[in-house]
């Protein structure tokens, strides 16, 4: 059975997926989550540093699409000044969306990778249509029992990315509750 849930990469913080590391596996077209990916849930628009990886991104010629399962409101206030190509209410981990937006950037998805924060989310919607993905550990995590749950559901697939790519740095990021390892 292949693994949906076990992150491909996994980086500190989005603007650790540079440019040259996505051209080094063929990446021209990245799907990027915004909520605990880009910014929290209670940050209403990109930051400087947002603006500056995604103006970064686009200067090597890798586009960008956001693919939220947020509503229309929070990601087109989101988007505003980044004029990205934005899919609200994605519906993620279904597949449709994320076909969509490659549809619509004129890309495939061996030349496509998927950015978020969640496995049970991003990660599956990306892998089940064949796109690497990128896993960066949650901004801001929400504490309800249902997504502490979904944390603890993660904490296998990431116990298995992290033994195979050094451990205790991985695990240090990835506490409940904790979001970036307490920063």
């Amino acid at each position: 059975m292949k693994d949906f849930f076990t992150p491909d990469y996994m980086f500190g913080h989005y603007y650790e997926v540079t440019p040259a590391f996505l051209r080094s596996i063929g990446v021209r077209a990245l799907l990027c989550d915004i909520d605990n990916t880009l910014a929290p849930y209670e940050q209403p628009d990109p930051d400087d540093r947002i603006r500056a990886w995604v103006a970064a991104l686009a200067e090597q010629g890798i586009r960008v699409a956001l693919v939220s399962n947020n509503h229309a409101p929070r990601v087109e206030r989101f988007n505003r000044t980044l004029g990205l190509p934005a899919y609200p209410d994605s519906g993620k981990p279904k597949k449709r969306t994320l076909i969509r937006a490659m549809r619509e950037m004129g890309v495939d998805p061996d030349e496509t990778a998927m950015l978020g924060d969640q496995l049970l989310t991003d990660s599956y919607a990306g892998k089940h249509i064949g796109l690497p993905a990128l896993i960066v550990p949650p901004i801001k995590d929400k504490t309800n029992l249902f997504f502490r749950f979904k944390r603890w559901c993660e904490r296998p697939f990431i116990r298995k990315y992290a033994k195979a790519h050094g451990y205790a740095e991985w695990m240090a990021f990835w506490k409940i509750g904790n979001g970036r390892g307490g920063k």
